[in-house]
C-alpha cells in the first residue's frame, strides 16, 4: 500500500494539516495549483492576518454560531494558545490587540504564510502543482487523488480546499463536489461575514461614509434583536458593510422567511434624555441659526440631508421655529436610525462560507469521514463558521492539526 498522505489545498487548514502530519513522521504531499501557498491567508485581516483570538476554549465555542460543539475535540487538542506558541516557534512574533485579536508584530500576513512554507520545506513535504479533480477509492477506502495532470496514489487524503469565498484565491467549491461524489451531504454554501444589501436610497446618498463608535442592532420581523454590537460600519452604493455589518451577517440566516432591519444608535454614549438636553442647549444658544447647522453638529455632513428628509423639515428653517415634536423626533432618529435589509451580497464577497460538508458525517475526534475510510476534512469545507476576530482561522488551524495528526496516526495503526 502507498504510504503517502495527500493534502488537497494549500490554504491555512491544508498547510497546518500537512505540517502536522509530516511532523508526526508521515510522508506528505500537498496538492495545490496556485502559484503561491496561503494565497487567501495573505489577504486576511486586510493583509495583516488575524491569526487567532487570544481566549479560552469556551469563548472560542461561543463565537461559533454554527455547529460549534462539533469543534470541541479539535479545540481541546489545539487551541488559540497552541496556535500562538506554534507561530512563535516558527519565528513569527505575535501581539494581541483590541478584542483579543492576535496579529504578527510585523502586521504582515506574508510573514505567516512564509513561515508555514519554510516549515513545509524543512519537513520535506512535496508540493504537487496540480488541481485535484476527484478522490480515488477502492474496497478499503481512499487510495489516491486524480489530478488534472495525473493520478497520485495515497494511503489517506485530507480535503482542505476551502469554501467559495474569494474565488480569485482558488476557492472554487471543488471540495464540495468531490465530497458529494463520495456520498457526503453538502449543506448549501452561502456567504457569512458578508456585506448586506438595502433598498433604502439613503445608502447610496451616503456612499463612502464610515461611522465609528456606533451601536448596530439587527432586528427580525418580530422586532426581536438578533445581533447587537458596538464599533464601525460603512455605507455603500448597494447597502452597508464594515466590521459591524460583517459580524451581524453571521446572525442573519433565514432570509427566505424573515424581514430583517438594521437599527443604528448614532449616539450610544448618550441616553435619550441627555441627548435631548444637549440638542436643547445647542438650539438655545443659536436660536437664529438654520436648523441644518444644529444637525450638522451632531452627524457627518453627508448624513445631514438624509436626517432632514426623514424628519420632513427644511434645513433652512430657523432654530427658533423648530417644534418640540421635531426636536424629539430628531432624538429618536439619532438613537434609532433604521434601514430595511433585503439580503446578503454574493458568496464571492464573503470572508467565509457558511455551509459545506455535513458535520454529522465526520468523526469530531479525528476529522475522518464516517463514509469513506482514509478521507479527512479540515477548515472551511466543513459546515462550520464563526464571527470575525480570528475565530475562523482558529477553526482552520485546529481542524487541520487534528486531521493531520489523525491521518498520520491512522497510517501507523494501519501498518501495525
Amino acid at each position: 500500500m502507498n504510504d503517502t498522505i495527500i493534502v488537497v489545498g494549500g490554504g491555512a487548514a491544508g498547510l497546518m494539516a500537512a505540517i502536522t502530519a509530516a511532523d508526526s513522521g508521515a510522508k506528505v504531499a500537498l496538492l495545490e495549483p496556485n502559484e503561491r501557498l496561503g494565497k487567501k491567508l495573505n489577504i486576511t485581516g486586510k493583509g495583516r492576518c488575524n491569526v487567532t483570538n487570544n481566549c479560552p476554549v469556551d469563548e472560542l465555542m461561543q463565537n461559533i454560531p454554527r455547529n460549534g460543539r462539533f469543534l470541541y475535540s479539535a479545540f481541546s487538542r489545539f487551541d488559540s494558545q497552541d496556535t500562538m506558541a506554534f507561530f512563535e516557534a516558527l519565528g513569527v512574533p505575535l501581539k494581541t490587540e483590541r478584542g483579543n485579536r492576535v496579529f504578527p508584530q510585523s502586521d504582515c500576513a506574508f510573514d505567516v504564510s512564509g513561515a508555514l512554507k519554510r516549515r513545509l520545506e524543512r519537513l520535506g513535504v512535496t508540493w504537487l502543482r496540480d488541481r485535484a479533480m476527484s478522490i480515488l477509492t477502492d474496497e478499503s477506502g481512499v487510495c489516491g487523488v486524480r489530478g488534472e495532470k495525473k493520478e497520485y496514489p495515497a494511503h489517506a487524503v485530507i480535503l482542505a480546499t476551502g469554501g467559495m469565498s474569494y474565488p480569485g484565491t482558488g476557492s472554487t467549491g471543488d471540495g464540495y463536489r468531490m465530497a458529494e461524489e463520495l456520498g457526503h451531504t453538502i449543506v448549501t454554501p452561502c456567504g457569512s461575514l458578508v456585506p448586506l444589501v438595502s433598498d433604502d436610497a439613503c445608502c447610496g446618498a451616503m456612499q463612502g461614509l464610515a461611522l465609528k463608535n456606533v451601536e448596530v442592532s439587527a432586528v427580525n420581523g418580530k422586532n426581536k434583536v438578533v445581533f447587537r454590537e458596538f464599533g464601525e460600519m460603512l455605507f455603500t452604493h448597494f447597502g452597508v458593510s464594515g466590521p459591524l455589518i460583517l459580524s451581524a451577517s453571521a446572525h442573519l440566516r433565514n432570509w427566505e422567511k424573515e424581514q430583517y432591519r438594521l437599527r443604528i444608535d448614532l449616539k450610544p454614549a448618550l441616553d435619550e434624555q441627555k441627548l435631548d438636553a444637549r440638542i436643547l442647549r445647542d438650539m438655545g444658544e443659536n436660536p437664529n441659526r438654520d436648523f441644518e447647522k444644529i444637525v450638522a453638529g451632531l452627524v457627518h455632513r453627508s448624513m445631514v440631508p438624509v436626517i432632514l428628509e426623514r424628519l420632513g423639515v427644511s434645513g433652512s428653517v430657523k432654530v427658533n421655529s423648530v417644534t418640540k415634536v421635531t426636536r424629539r423626533a430628531l432624538v429618536q432618529l439619532l438613537k434609532r436610525f433604521e434601514l430595511s435589509l433585503t439580503g446578503p451580497r454574493g458568496v464571492a464577497e464573503a470572508i467565509v462560507t457558511s455551509g459545506g460538508v455535513k458535520v454529522s458525517e465526520v468523526q469530531p475526534g479525528t476529522m475522518e469521514s464516517k463514509k469513506v475510510p482514509g478521507l479527512y476534512f479540515a477548515g472551511e469545507l466543513l459546515d462550520v463558521d464563526a464571527y470575525t476576530g480570528g475565530f475562523n482561522l482558529q477553526i482552520a488551524w485546529s481542524t487541520g492539526h487534528l486531521a493531520g495528526n489523525s491521518a498520520a496516526e491512522n497510517k501507523r495503526t494501519g501498518d501495525a
